[in-house]
């Protein structure tokens, strides 16, 4: 099983004298996680897309490609590209040159994203949410596949003849789905072949085995060997020394960041017995000890079939620089070991 670190560039740190973090430190500070990661043996880190004030992740290729060349071995990938908002030209031109800069260690995980900001920032309508991603994968999949392409859609100027350039070094660029939970975006990318990447930040992971079983039945349908239908899982976590040291610096930052996020969508504020049972046997966050957490991960692989990637998000602003080493440290150095063996 692969294993790896996803961030969303937040800010929000503050100083020892009680001054925020600069976003020009915190961009530091992500990309020395991103060597130390690859330094421990991780096998992959994602870089989120948003377009909010409170991330600093509105260009992802261009973190990615910083980190590209300060890395030798882990894969760099998006986590998501919100690609109802982007052209697909761009997205697989920027990808593919990341994909030259890091001698062939790029990924794409296209969505459609969990904030709306995009949309109207890009001029687009919100109503045509899933018209939009499903008529741009298809002209994304249409460029990997094609170095000369002849496509039309409703969203875009059509294409004739156009050759598409830098391609990539690996062939065909790893594109997967990223996907919450609406049953249909699983059938979509089981019925394309692609392999799936769930984001699953709260409930019981079990829950999302029937959407799953869906995604593997389209992808039989369709045609396509199991083997190519991957998934992994993108989970909300933090290890420490201790599952008591975990659960006492995660907890503080996440009720923080998740009551501020609740209040946009209409959640109730964070309580500590909720957090309390999302840490549980079946709960979805893995915050706790590395031994806890390898067993926790596999718990979570057998409730869904079995999972071929796992990614820890640790974005918490009640976390420090140091407090994130150690945890990298830890999840490369005990947590992935124990997985795999």
């Amino acid at each position: 099983m692969e294993i790896g670190i996803d961030s969303f560039a937040a800010i929000g740190k503050l100083n020892s004298d009680g001054s925020p973090v600069s976003s020009a430190k915190v961009l530091a500070e992500l990309l020395e996680t991103i060597e130390l990661a690859d330094k421990v043996g991780l096998d992959v880190y994602g870089i989120g897309e948003h377009h909010r004030k409170e991330f600093l992740d509105s260009a992802p290729t261009v973190i990615l490609s910083a980190a590209a060349a300060r890395t030798k071995n882990i894969r760099l990938t998006s986590a998501v590209t919100v690609l109802s908002a982007a052209d697909p030209v761009r997205v697989f031109q920027n990808f593919a040159t990341l994909d030259l800069i890091s001698q062939g260690r790029a990924e794409i995980v296209a969505g459609r994203g969990s904030f709306i900001e995009s949309f109207p920032l890009f001029g687009l309508n919100l109503q045509d949410y899933d018209e939009l991603f499903a008529e741009k994968l298809e002209l994304l999949l249409a460029i990997r596949d094609n170095e000369v392409v002849n496509w039309s859609g409703k969203f875009r100027a059509e294409l004739k003849d156009q050759a598409i350039y830098p391609r990539p070094l690996q062939n065909p660029l790893p594109i997967w789905i990223g996907v919450g939970g609406t049953k249909q975006s699983f059938i979509r990318a089981g019925m394309l072949g692609l392999p799936l990447m769930v984001a699953i930040i709260g409930g019981e992971t079990h829950r999302f085995r029937p959407l799953i079983d869906a995604y593997k039945q389209a992808g039989k349908f369709a045609g396509h060997p199991p083997e190519k239908l991957k998934v992994g899982i993108h989970s909300l976590g933090y290890i420490a020394n201790s599952t008591e040291e975990a659960i006492e610096s995660y907890y503080p930052g996440y009720a923080e960041t998740f009551t501020k996020i609740g209040k946009e969508r209409g959640w109730p504020p964070v309580t500590r017995p909720h957090f309390n049972s999302q840490i549980g046997p079946l709960g979805a966050l893995v915050v706790s000890n590395a031994e806890e957490a390898a067993e926790k991960i596999l718990r979570h692989s057998e409730a869904l079939g079995g999972i071929s990637r796992f990614t820890f998000q640790m974005v918490n602003a009640g976390l420090s620089q140091d407090q994130l080493m150690q945890a990298i440290e830890l999840i490369g150095n005990k947590v992935s070991p124990l997985v795999n063996k």
